[in-house]
């Protein structure tokens, strides 16, 4: 099928982008492919968006019915201890970035289901349930994409269900992925769209649904926390966000630079809501769902190459999530509609072989300015530490306000910084309650996570005799511990076992957090996107 842009990724970015184009070029044939079994499946509820991009996409998006009904009304920020916590106070002051005031506590699937909805209107083809797998490249061009074939068993044979991929072409091909997408993975390597810059350093991001009792809800109220249970050298913090009938967004993030190889993120995760102020929001409610995912936490030192024959980086496959906002849905959105700008002139042009006004775009918008002013609070952490990195963050916006004369680095990507397990402290995490606290696999169900089982695993191991002399022998299976979903088991470890100890990959507990293509300290894990329509499927209407 041929059509003037296609499309990979229904996400903030990728819908903006659609809906872009078919404004400024309402005959250009648009296609938009979406690996979950309908737009938003992959995108778990609860997040705070900043309505900027919104506002410019779809000016009147509230007389349409836009999904943003509550507003946040209720900023806090808490330092915690193991058995206590402190208010920073002057939060608009000291931590202008966190201020919310304006923004909104959202289902962030129903938003881009709402989205789809505008796109479609306007004549954009949607294709949930199909996979993006390969790169079509002809004379030194990207010419779109093929999508997976469906039905082929785990041996790589057809089987009786088999059902050929469609190859997609176009003149532009948009990717907006996500974070550590595998075919932006792909571009990057063979376009050189990382050299010159920063390695992207990445955030482990681990969000659970809760209904809790209305006598506890308090709409609009945004909590973020940070300190404990993390140490002082490792980067991280919570959040809670109350918003529609009775629900609360939990989630924690762990920076991906962190160097103990015994560390869990989810078991973090779980035993923060063990303390008092996380405690007292959940306690007699209810967990409905469970995600995880990373995040592109570099900045403007980590955007890559933005455009490249035949196509574009959208998002958070570009790395364009303001940190210190904890936020990426209007910038993911504004850089979708500047590449859809950069492309409708292009398509205007006679069709170049590549959209370059894309990047002059990026750099004249506020898109740039708002990574600009906040791009040494990140590198901050991990040059001082956790407090250090939060004084010089205050600094930075009260007295600097985001015009120091230098730029700090990002020195090392995330997995060369693992410690041995031999220098790392072990961790004693506490078992769960499953009233509060839970383990993985219950999580997993949660998720509504299914895989076909009889498909080709789609995580792979580049050398697998590798597993056993670096993973298990220097760092006794770190995948083990940061994958979310328990997709990674260390087998027959026991002194003496016959086989020697083995790695087994759950790759149908996989929820597409792609934290281990990241974090593998041999790069050895690739992960692929598997059949169209695996994965999480997150309700709507929450």
């Amino acid at each position: 099928m041929a059509f003037d842009v296609v499309v990979v990724g229904a996400g903030p970015a990728g819908l903006a982008a659609a809906i872009r184009l078919k404004q400024l070029a309402p005959d250009a044939t648009v296609c938009v492919v979406e690996k979950g079994s309908e737009v938003g499946a992959h995108i778990l509820s609860g997040a705070v968006i900043e309505p900027r991009a919104l506002d410019e996409l779809i000016p009147d998006w509230r007389e349409r019915g836009a999904p943003l009904h509550t507003p946040a009304t209720e900023d806090q920020m808490l330092y915690l201890t193991a058995t206590g916590s402190y208010r920073v106070p002057m939060l608009g002051t000291v931590m202008p970035h966190m201020n919310n005031h304006g923004n909104y506590i959202v289902s962030l699937g129903e938003v881009c289901r709402w989205l789809g909805r505008q796109a479609e209107e306007l004549g954009v083809e949607i294709y949930p349930g199909f996979a993006a797998a390969e790169l079509l490249e002809e004379d030194g061009r990207i010419v779109g994409v093929a999508t997976g074939d469906m039905g082929i068993t785990r041996d790589g044979e057809p089987g009786p269900n088999h059902a050929p991929g469609m190859e997609l072409r176009a003149s532009y091909t948009l990717f907006g992925e996500g974070c550590r997408g595998s075919l932006a993975k792909q571009l990057m390597a063979r376009f050189g769209l990382r050299e010159g810059v920063d390695p992207q350093t990445y955030g482990l991001g681990i969000k659970e649904l809760w209904e809790i009792p209305a006598a506890r809800h308090r709409p609009g109220l945004v909590q973020h926390s940070f300190g404990w249970p993390l140490d002082r050298a490792t980067y991280g913090g919570s959040w809670l966000y109350h918003f529609g009938e009775n629900l609360v967004s939990y989630g924690f993030v762990v920076g991906l630079d962190y160097a103990n190889t015994w560390l869990s993120p989810f078991d973090e995760m779980q035993r923060l809501k063990t303390h008092p102020s996380v405690r007292q929001h959940l306690e007699g409610g209810k967990r409905l769902s469970y995600g995880a995912r990373a995040l592109s936490e570099g900045g403007l030192q980590s955007v890559p190459r933005l455009s490249f024959p035949g196509g574009a980086l959208l998002g958070d496959s570009a790395g364009f999530l303001n940190v210190p906002k904890i936020k990426g849905t209007h910038t993911a959105m504004k850089s979708g509609m500047l590449a859809a700008e950069a492309v409708a002139d292009a398509l205007a042009k006679g069709r170049p072989a590549e959209p370059r006004s894309y990047t002059k775009r990026v750099r004249a918008s506020w898109l740039w300015t708002e990574l600009r002013d906040v791009r040494n609070v990140r590198p901050s952490f991990a040059h001082l530490g956790t407090l250090g990195g939060a004084l010089y963050s205050g600094f930075d916006a009260m007295v600097l306000r985001g015009r120091a004369p230098w730029t700090l680095r990002h020195r090392h990507a995330d997995n060369q910084v693992l410690d041995d397990a031999s220098a790392s402290p072990p961790i004693a995490y506490p078992k769960p309650d499953n009233t509060l606290t839970f383990d993985r696999l219950s999580s997993v169900y949660l998720s509504n996570t299914t895989h076909e089982e009889n498909q080709p695993v789609h995580l792979r191991l580049r050398d697998p005799a590798r597993w056993q002399s670096v993973n298990w022998e220097r760092y006794r299976s770190p995948e083990s511990r940061y994958c979310p979903a328990a997709v990674f088991e260390a087998e027959d470890t026991e002194a003496g076992s016959a086989s020697g100890p083995r790695l087994q990959i759950n790759a149908q507990n996989c929820v597409h957090c792609k934290t281990c293509d990241i974090k593998d300290p041999t790069q050895n894990i690739d992960w692929a996107a598997p059949e169209g329509g695996g994965g999480p499927n997150y309700p709507g209407g929450m």
